[in-house]
């Protein structure tokens, strides 16, 4: 019989909807690692979002044959050493791009119109008036050309904006204007009303967005990072928001996180800070199920080369 570790806050719910589409399964469903303990010798399956599986859990788990991330990162697990070279991983990339999408334009309407003042005159009851910048005809540099980046830019397009993708392979994208290696990142940062991040974390991209990138903004343009908190120089950003060389920020990952309460970030008015809630939506569930249960089905029948989102490590 196939056992399988579910590890999630929301372990119930998918332990009640895989329950009843295979019954055949033994499910073990946990909010914490600790918990799993008394079970992980016997697991052959962990499914958890990709940076809350301690390498340590893993290695507690002799009979493991396969990772599937509820993530599109997995560069927690793919860290050499973490998997075991005959542990299988897949990823749930691809089903992210709705919230993704809403949380960047919930951050460029509210960057560019300044919401955050209109949030500080309502409870000031204060009527204030100005011209309400719009995005027609704004520019959006990507960075990072994946499929969330796609979704996102096609969205922009209704938006009429231009999008410029910055790539570290690519040489075209769907939706996209224009797409430029990362070598010229600098010259393609002065460019953007909105620098966007969406790359994945490597040692290839940390510290991607440097301080020379950072400075070569416009002081009227806007950093929006919904990639990893590594490919980010946060201090470079501190400063260069305090000297106002930058227009604002959202930020919704960190280096570290939770963001420490002693984290200028936190105090500046045109900051918005989200708690690592990109990738989160009120479906996520039924979003992952699209993947986890033909996965399951396929690693059940023993068809590995069907997994989706197979990853290499």
């Amino acid at each position: 019989m196939t056992k399988v570790l579910i590890l999630h806050f929301n372990a119930q719910r998918y332990h009640e909807r895989l329950a009843k589409r295979f019954p055949a399964v033994e499910f073990h469903a946990f909010h914490h690692a600790k918990e799993a303990e008394p079970v992980i010798a016997g697991i052959d399956v962990i499914m958890g979002l990709g940076h809350n599986i301690p390498p340590a859990l893993i290695a507690a788990a002799p009979k493991l044959k396969w990772v599937q991330a509820l993530t599109t990162g997995t560069e927690t697990l793919t860290v050499p050493g973490v998997l075991p070279p005959h542990v299988l991983l897949t990823s749930t990339r691809g089903i992210h791009g709705p919230q993704m999408s809403e949380l960047a334009f919930l951050n460029m309407i509210a960057l560019n119109r300044n919401f955050r003042k209109m949030q500080r005159n309502q409870a000031e009851a204060k009527w204030e008036q100005w011209d309400q910048p719009i995005l027609e005809g704004k520019t959006v540099v990507i960075v990072g050309l994946g499929i969330l980046a796609e979704h996102l830019a096609e969205r922009c397009k209704l938006f009429g904006m231009t999008l410029i993708g910055v790539s570290g392979g690519r040489g075209s994208a769907p939706h996209f204007d224009e797409v430029h290696p990362r070598s010229e990142l600098v010259k393609l940062a002065a460019r953007a009303d909105f620098l966007m991040l969406l790359v994945p974390y490597s040692p290839a991209t940390h510290h991607l967005i440097s301080r020379e990138v950072l400075a070569a903004m416009k002081p009227t343009a806007f950093l929006i990072n919904l990639a990893r908190g590594g490919v980010l120089d946060e201090t470079a950003l501190i400063e260069l928001l305090q000297a106002g060389k930058i227009a604002g920020a959202g930020i919704d990952i960190f280096s570290n996180m939770p963001l420490p309460p002693d984290n200028p970030l936190w105090r500046m008015p045109n900051v918005i800070i989200t708690p690592n809630i990109g990738g989160r939506s009120d479906r996520f569930v039924e979003q992952t199920m699209t993947v986890l249960e033909p996965n399951l089905q396929a690693f059940i029948d023993g068809r590995l080369k069907d997994l989706r989102n197979l990853v290499a490590h």
